[in-house]
């Protein structure tokens, strides 16, 4: 194929858009030309235009809870007085949202992750629906306290986003609800605080005791807050991945990358008693119930543990690490994709010592294998079943 002859490159994704207070520039964290996903989506704008069109006052105590990229943070600001709190469980989605009001000049909001306290006084209250409905029964459960009678309640989602599960929860914690007709796909919901109402007890953080069967950790007790992947039960690639964990390799300092709710690392962690063991993950709920499952299971060992939520080992110091456990995501909210995986793949390698050690546990048809080759000049099976495989890959010197 000649120069004349090669593809077009991908164009850049779009960044600006229109909301009823100004255009703004939106792009998700971390900043990637090649990433074709907008910062926002239908939900998003429908929401901002609701706003606008029903002259909801945002000069008061503005709860944003779930923004995923900073759109619902970054348009309102330019509305004068208006300084929401943003409740995110994301580290990637805070750093985004940050980045995004830098980059329009609309002021500053409070940031607040899922862990922290809530504000004590809600005067609207915005609500992106998260995928996972435990993590919204969470903040709903959270939240109550500070709603008052007159508090604009409204959500926003996808159609596919939105169940009759999803309305039941804002009717049991919060008051009687409705939702609007779908516009692009998107679909918003009306909730009318009852304060008279007595909810159901929040169920969150949740223990379960493990299988028998799954080494170090077997019948222990695993904890879960809202949240975090599979918090009802151990899924079945962790599990896989247990169930072929190295030992005794000898390594001093071991990562859970992409922790969860720390099993993984917890049982490397049992097997390693003299190592250091770093959990990292991007989301505040997964971090703290790691931090919980280690306290719960191996708090006393000699080796200790680190407890980090960030952008997996994108700060971790290059050649300080020697083994790396991942079972990684493959879609980011609602799309699928392995560039998180990827991400996670070439930090590990930066942080790996020469002859230090990633193992991956992934879905046999997402060629995991590819990558890690391209990356690391090698790429080991170590099991495989008919769903999963656990590939290795050792870094060079």
């Amino acid at each position: 194929m000649n120069r004349t002859d090669q593809p077009a490159p991908a164009p850049a994704p779009t960044t600006r858009t229109a909301t009823p207070w100004g255009d703004v520039d939106l792009t998700r964290f971390p900043e990637d030309p090649r990433d074709q996903l907008r910062a926002w989506d239908a939900a998003d704008m429908y929401l901002l235009r609701h706003l606008a069109e029903s002259g909801t006052d945002l000069s008061g105590a503005v709860t944003v809870v779930g923004d995923r990229w900073g759109a619902l943070a970054t348009a309102p600001t330019g509305v004068p007085g208006c300084t929401p709190t943003v409740i995110s469980d994301s580290y990637l989605g805070q750093q985004a949202t940050r980045a995004n009001l830098a980059r329009n000049g609309h002021g500053d909001a409070h940031l607040l992750t899922t862990q922290d306290t809530p504000p004590p006084r809600v005067d609207v209250l915005l609500v992106r629906v998260p995928k996972s409905l435990a993590l919204l029964e969470d903040q709903l459960h959270r939240l109550r306290p500070a709603l008052h009678e007159n508090t604009v309640v409204v959500g926003t989602g996808m159609v596919k986003e939105i169940h009759t599960s999803t309305l039941n929860l804002f009717e049991r914690i919060v008051g009687p609800t409705r939702t609007s007709l779908a516009e692009k796909k998107a679909r918003l919901i009306f909730t009318t605080p009852d304060l008279s109402l007595t909810p159901p007890p929040n169920p969150w953080p949740h223990s379960y005791r493990l299988p028998s069967d799954i080494g170090p950790l077997s019948s222990r007790t695993v904890v879960n807050h809202a949240g975090v992947f599979c918090a009802e039960r151990l899924d079945i690639g962790t599990r896989f991945l247990l169930a072929h964990l190295p030992r005794d390799t000898g390594a001093r300092r071991i990562v859970d990358l992409g922790c969860g709710n720390g099993v993984v690392g917890t049982s490397a962690a049992l097997t390693h008693p003299d190592a250091e063991v770093l959990f990292t993950d991007e989301s505040h709920q997964a971090v703290a119930s790691a931090r919980a499952t280690y306290e719960a299971n191996a708090g006393e060992r000699p080796g200790g543990a680190e407890f980090r939520v960030g952008d997996g080992l994108a700060d971790t110091p290059a050649g300080s690490v020697d083994l790396v456990l991942n079972n990684p995501p493959f879609h980011t909210h609602q799309a699928t994709t392995d560039a998180t995986a990827y991400r996670m793949f070439t930090q590990a390698r930066a942080a790996l010592r020469p002859g230090g050690e990633l193992w991956v546990v992934g879905n046999r048809h997402l060629g995991y294998h590819v990558k890690l080759r391209r990356l690391f000049g090698n790429s080991q099976l170590v099991a495989s079943n008919a769903k999963f495989v656990l590939l290795k890959a050792t870094k060079r010197g």
